[in-house]
């Protein structure tokens, strides 16, 4: 064993490679992205890893390799759980033989993601157990114990880490790989009674599953990471104290310490497996108690929990929270906000973070997300609304780094929902209104992940679209992994490139071509042929990610020459591209020498310099 100071992502893949992890696989998503990154950086060499093309080949693929025996990991963040969805639910009717872990990261807040979503909740509805952690060392220890519970229940067992566990950094003893555990498998077994969902064996099995999930209640009610934390000084004496409590998880039971740190402290009950709730160690901590508060999020999962219990139990306690309104009913917690709603609930205002006597700081500035300096994608984006000028124009945009073509000046993302829906937007939207011009943006990544079936919908429901395709050659907004069209895996294998052209003209497409962005006119001329022919079109904008490729040249302005229009600030929006007074300036410390701006100079007031 030896001590590392390791983010919790980092943590939790540690622990699933000392826990004989076989079969690694996930698609990359903040918070999420680290884990597979890890057990792929740290693999002892037995152990297969594989970026999937979206959430639910990962989850398939790593189920073929639990039927056969292997313990098996899945990433993602989520949103991804609801991609993978349809096999879990009836993953969790079939079962499983090697262990397997579902690793989801929420996002309260959110802070990168579409939605603030629970996968506490997903639990119940899905019936699957799930596992919560409250710090990076818990979620090393935690995650070994999923796999192992995992294998003894043969159920997939969810693992929900949130943003602060998986982002939060610890330091922590763990093993070195040669004292990781050793995982054989025998080999899938066939047996129709077992793998293959039939109706009745549905139902048998939905049974069965409502059986086990009661009983893993009790034995829930028994896990360590389940628990009573007694109650000390004067909580522990007075009547007061006595009778109010505060039953809480994950990250929150870390909060909830910190405000009592160094102070009296009331009965706490931290929930680490909320699904299957455990209900007999819920009866206990609530007999002799007036009032608990409920410290969670997202949803009141605890606070449902318990008002079940007092209900079945006919307990005369009165449960606070979320459904109450005593807690927000959304956002990210932190340490001030829990300390506020104990501070209300304790009726103690010393509770509260004191104001420090520091002199008062000066706002920090707005930063709204952009587009790098640089980044190909803003020359796509002002290539289409160039030539679509005057003309009656949707823009149905995807989730990834051109999600920030909707900034100003830009303004070319009119929707965005999930991944890959922008294509089929823009076909209802075409539908509806046939006098417009529909584009579908989408990255390369996430054509594969789920564009590709929006293409051939638009080509069999002869739909009128131009599909822009923007091919940076990484996935880029969740820090550069590798994806089918790259020619490279997550273990760094070279592969044969899946080419976008030919499987868009394998699906029926006729107009497909390719420019580089950073090529105006050119790009400009493409779209405008594109968008004069009927059908589904398709533009292939190919041009490196900026911040994986940059050059040894900086475009400079000469300021003799520059009449300050400012028209490169206005239309591009580059960050690098600054006001001096009556000119414009470019930040060479920003740029990436891209030269979009010298194409749109009415005056050619800038060139290339050599750093």
């Amino acid at each position: 064993m030896h001590k590392e100071y390791l983010m919790g992502n980092e943590a939790i893949a540690i622990g699933a490679l000392a826990a004989g992890v076989n079969f690694a696989a996930g698609y990359p998503g903040t918070p999420s992205t680290e884990v597979l990154e890890t057990v792929a950086a740290r693999n002892p060499g037995n152990v297969y890893v594989e970026w999937s093309v979206n959430e639910k080949a990962a989850m398939e693929a790593a189920a073929g390799a639990s039927y056969a025996g292997a313990r098996t990991l899945v990433t993602m963040k989520q949103v991804g759980l609801n991609v993978a969805c349809d096999p879990l639910m009836s993953l969790e009717y079939i079962g499983i033989k090697g262990g397997m872990v579902i690793m989801t990261a929420d996002d309260p807040g959110p802070i990168s993601s579409q939605t603030e979503q629970d996968t506490r909740t997903f639990a119940m509805f899905s019936k699957v157990p799930v596992f919560d952690p409250s710090s990076v060392e818990e979620a090393f220890l935690m995650i070994q114990e999923a796999f192992d519970f995992s294998e003894e229940w043969k159920t997939p067992v969810l693992f929900r880490a949130t943003t602060r566990v998986d982002h939060g950094y610890e330091s922590i003893a763990v093993p070195e790989p040669s004292e990781y555990r050793t995982h054989r498998w025998e080999g899938f077994m066939k047996d129709a009674s077992r793998w293959v969902i039939f109706p009745k064996l549905s139902v048998i099995n939905h049974a069965k599953i409502e059986e086990r999930n009661a009983a893993l209640s009790a034995q829930l009610s028994e896990y360590s990471r389940n628990f009573i934390l007694p109650a000390s000084g004067t909580y522990s004496t007075a009547e007061a104290g006595k009778r109010k409590a505060v039953a809480t998880h994950g990250i929150n039971y870390t909060y909830v310490c910190d405000v009592f740190a160094g102070a009296d402290r009331p009965e706490i009950l931290r929930v680490g497996v909320p699904f299957p709730f455990p209900e007999q160690l819920a009866l206990t901590f609530l007999r002799g108690k007036d009032e608990i508060l409920c410290v969670e999020e997202l949803d009141p999962v605890i606070e449902r929990g318990l008002l079940h219990v007092c209900g079945k139990y006919h307990l005369d306690v009165r449960i606070r929270g979320k459904l109450s309104q005593d807690a927000p009913l959304s956002g990210e917690n932190d340490v001030d906000r829990v300390g506020g709603m104990l501070a209300a609930f304790f009726e103690n205002n010393a509770l509260l973070a004191p104001t420090p006597s520091l002199p008062e700081a000066p706002p920090l500035p707005v930063r709204p997300p952009v587009l790098c300096a640089g980044c190909p994608h803003r020359a796509s984006f002002y290539a289409v609304k160039q030539a679509m000028k005057g003309e009656k124009t949707f823009y149905g945009g995807d989730i990834g780094c051109y999600t920030l073509g909707n900034a100003q000046p830009l303004d070319m993302c009119d929707t965005c929902l999930c991944m890959g829906a922008g294509i089929n937007i823009a076909q209802g939207i075409g539908r509806m209104e046939p006098d417009t011009k529909c584009f579908a943006f989408v990255g390369d990544s996430t054509f594969f992940a789920s564009g590709i079936t929006g293409v051939i919908n638009a080509v069999y429901n002869q739909a009128d679209l131009t599909l822009i395709v923007l091919d940076n050659s990484t996935t880029a907004m969740t820090g550069h992994q590798p994806h089918p069209g790259t020619g490279r895996t997550a273990m760094g294998q070279l592969v044969e490139r899946v080419s976008i052209e030919k499987v868009l003209r394998g699906i029926g497409l006729t107009f497909v071509e390719t420019v580089d962005p950073l090529h105006l006119a050119a790009a400009i001329d493409t779209v405008r042929r594109s968008a004069a022919q009927p059908g589904v079109k398709a533009i292939i904008f190919r041009s490196p990610c900026a911040a994986i490729a940059r050059s040894r040249k900086r475009a400079e302005v000469d300021t003799d020459a520059c009449i300050g229009c400012k028209k490169c600030i206005r239309e591009l929006g580059c960050p690098a591209l600054i006001p001096d007074g009556e000119k414009a300036t470019i930040d060479t410390s920003l740029c990436t020498g891209c030269m979009l701006c010298a194409q749109i100079c009415p005056k050619n007031a800038i060139a290339l310099a050599d750093i």
